[in-house]
């Protein structure tokens, strides 16, 4: 087996296992893992391989999908997506049928109590990850329009009904617009 496809299953497969909340709850460790660690993307491909996996359809994990086709093409995406589902899939499952014959159980109210502050703080690291990728926050430095534009537009999708496309559609028109403005 080719070391690339190996390591696709080495990154993704352990974090498949720590997406609790969803697959935005292990992207600050992709980004980490793909950019810095294995050096298969800069930074900003990854944050684009990141818009293009949020404005798809599907699963948040359709990233690992896209970087796997960057690392080894459609047999690198396919083993992404394999390493980043199953095992998952497999806990779930076992989970599942345990969470069902233990209604009444002591450890089944501690781990809904428990569960909850760590994706909530997973799925904030991976924000601020891809904030970072960005070049919207870092150390010392801000983009506050690329800040204000992140707050608005999750503030609209949270508070309205607006389509994400027409929202992606709107903040490009004005992108674009305020590269002609002299500033």
């Amino acid at each position: 087996m080719d070391s690339r496809l190996l390591g696709l299953i080495l990154v993704f497969a352990p974090l498949s296992l720590f997406s609790f909340g969803g697959g935005q709850a292990v992207v600050a460790d992709i980004q980490y893992q793909t950019v810095e660690v294995h050096g298969w993307l800069t930074n900003q491909q990854f944050t684009d391989l990141y818009a293009v996996s949020r404005a798809a359809p599907g699963p948040s994990t359709l990233i690992a999908a896209l970087i796997g086709w960057q690392v080894y093409g459609f047999v690198g995406a396919v083993v992404a997506c394999l390493a980043i589902y199953i095992p998952s899939s497999i806990v779930v499952y076992g989970a599942t049928s345990w969470w069902h014959k233990n209604e009444k159980s002591p450890w089944r109210t501690a781990i809904e109590k428990g569960l909850g502050p760590v994706a909530v703080g997973l799925i904030f690291a991976g924000m601020l990850a891809v904030l970072r990728a960005a070049h919207i926050v870092e150390p010392g430095n801000v983009n506050y329009l690329g800040l204000a534009t992140v707050i608005g537009a999750g503030a609209l999708l949270y508070l309205t009904k607006i389509s994400p496309y027409l929202l992606i559609g709107i903040v490009a028109v004005l992108y674009a617009s305020l590269q002609f403005l002299p500033l």
